[in-house]
């Protein structure tokens, strides 16, 4: 159960394979079971893309997508302001359950090297992770329906045009 909620967290951070080792050609990280580019992930926190599809296939942007096409959407200033507001909030949020899952993580590693591990706090300490997981992607997707509702549906229409390749 464990390395199946590891392994969500991981993915939605963008990285793929959970090694308890790092590559030979980086530093190792400061927590042994997880690898250099995995902690600095984890520091900036998982990535938005994944945890943001059910809004944005249907049609609820991001924030910061918004953000990029002002001027073309005409957005005023009180809904830049919002919008902005918006993302930024969901970038504290980011940094947060990172930083949070690193804790986690260095909670686990420590309770296995001191042996003073229990069934109890493996289950407590695991079950953390689909916590963290499920508090980002609410966020996340607050953060897009929030977005839409400060559009009128002129500039959504407009923004998914922009949007499009």
């Amino acid at each position: 159960m464990y390395k199946i909620l590891l392994s969500m967290i991981l993915l939605s951070a963008g990285v793929f394979t959970a090694r308890g080792q790092t590559d030979s050609a980086t530093a190792p990280s400061p927590i042994k079971t997880l690898t250099l580019k995995q902690y600095a992930n984890y520091q900036k926190g998982p990535t938005l893309i994944e945890m943001a599809l059910p809004a944005t296939l249907n049609r609820y942007p991001m924030p910061a997508d918004v953000l990029f096409y002002q001027k073309e959407l005409k957005l005023t200033k009180e809904q830049v302001k919002k919008i902005r507001t918006i993302s930024d909030y969901l970038q504290l949020k980011k940094t947060e359950i990172g930083q949070s899952v690193l804790r986690n993580e260095k909670k686990l590693d420590d309770l296995f090297r001191s042996q003073t591990v229990d069934e109890g706090s493996i289950t407590f300490y695991a079950n953390r992770y689909g916590l963290y997981e499920g508090e980002y992607r609410t966020s996340v997707l607050l953060a897009c329906y929030n977005t839409y509702n400060v559009l009128n549906p002129q500039q959504t229409t407009q923004f998914w045009m922009l949007k499009k390749p």
